[in-house]
């Protein structure tokens, strides 16, 4: 017993320590954001990798996430005589819930995973150690653009996925189901609010892209400068980033309502 208490006890003193250090390095970034230059080519290139090229894979996601939201709410509310509702259930389920979430879980697998693998083989090439001896930091350099553009391409990039998530249900509840388009949208416009459900959904996709961001960036500056290190950190990145989003998605919707 007192040898599983010293070894959680451990492991507990090094997640606290992982803790402090990602805090010490998120104050680094925004030390660095309130002083020149800006770097907008840099951000501008950096949002272009993650927002632009991620377009194709969060729309087709989101067309098909609202095809099957469609059908799937249309065989629940015919059982009560509610199918008029389905425009309701499709459009809320996307904006309050399933679009920054989803969004949030496919940009760490796409765009975090390859800031994590191009900042970790910066690290191994010692190009980071090449630009300190330059006097740049590369916190100001690299990882900044980075972090910001994750910030600003989330709730975008959510945005997307929550039009073509409600373009697929209508596809399916109009086109296949035959409910009346004008129901259908009525429905929609009547259940959706902007204060309650549209900015919500806009402060979720903000808080995932920060965590995001943060955590890519993070794990390729401190990977370990070898193409295992590189690989591990990569997968950390999904893996800790995807359970953070769900976690803080519970609490974020616990306390605020959102």
């Amino acid at each position: 017993m007192a040898r599983l208490i010293r070894r959680l006890g451990r492991r507990v003193g090094r997640m606290v320590e992982e803790l402090g250090r990602l805090a010490e390095f998120t104050g680094h970034i925004v030390t660095v954001t309130m002083r020149p230059p800006l770097r907008i080519r840099e951000f501008v290139d950096e949002v272009f990798k993650t927002g632009v090229l991620s377009i194709l894979i969060i729309g087709i996601s989101g067309m098909a996430v609202g095809m099957v939201l469609g059908l799937q709410g249309y065989t629940t509310l015919v059982r009560f005589g509610a199918e008029n509702s389905l425009g309701a259930v499709v459009g809320l389920s996307l904006i309050r819930e399933m679009g920054p979430v989803l969004t949030a879980l496919l940009t760490t697998g796409r765009a975090g995973s390859a800031i994590t693998a191009e900042i970790g083989a910066m690290k191994a090439t010692e190009q980071l150690d090449g630009l300190r001896m330059m006097a740049v930091d590369p916190v100001d350099y690299v990882i900044r653009p980075k972090a910001w553009a994750m910030v600003v391409s989330m709730p975008l990039l959510s945005a997307l996925f929550i039009v073509t998530g409600i373009a697929g249900g209508y596809v399916v509840g109009v086109d296949l189901m035959g409910i009346d388009s004008g129901t259908f949208l009525s429905s929609l416009e009547n259940a959706v609010d902007f204060r309650d459900d549209v900015a919500g959904s806009i402060i979720k996709s903000v808080i995932f892209g920060t965590l995001v961001g943060l955590i890519s960036t993070y794990r390729g500056y401190t990977a370990a400068p070898t193409s295992a290190g590189v690989s591990a950190a990569t997968t950390s990145t999904v893996v800790i980033g995807s359970v953070s989003v769900l976690i803080f998605d519970y609490f974020i919707t616990a306390l605020w309502g959102v």
